[in-house]
């Protein structure tokens, strides 16, 4: 069974806002020459930020914050933002892979950019609510 697709639209103004709440204000994730002198594409939005918005998804899911028993993501591509209006979207689908007796329920969860995965190994036990 398939959850229904959640999408979340990243800006700037979303990395600017995350870094003063976490502070996190590496320039790798608001200045593009930083970035690029690293190696990267450009700016990129915080990893946390990104595995914050996939919990979103899963809570969602869930049914209620406390619904999520586990969850846990492997980063392997960094979610680029570009320094427009419009930034990015990160997609995040879900597949039930196994319901057990005990009414826990395991998501498989899947997480893009564009046609990127940016998540591996992407999981979550929830809590079946009734």
């Amino acid at each position: 069974m398939e959850l229904s697709t959640r999408t979340f639209r990243v800006t700037r103004a979303d990395l600017v806002r995350y870094a003063g709440a976490s502070g996190d204000f590496n320039p790798i994730h608001w200045n593009d020459r930083t970035a690029t002198t690293v190696g990267l594409p450009g700016v990129i939005a915080h990893g946390m930020f990104t595995m914050a918005l996939v919990g979103r998804a899963v809570t969602e899911w869930a049914g209620a914050p406390d619904a999520v028993v586990e969850f846990g993501v492997r980063f392997t591509r960094p979610v680029v933002v570009p320094d427009d209006d419009e930034g990015t979207e990160i997609t995040v689908d879900a597949v039930v892979k196994e319901v057990t007796e005990a009414g826990l329920t395991r998501l498989d969860v899947t997480a893009r950019c564009g046609d990127e995965k940016i998540l591996s190994q992407a999981r979550a036990i929830v809590r079946t609510t009734g």
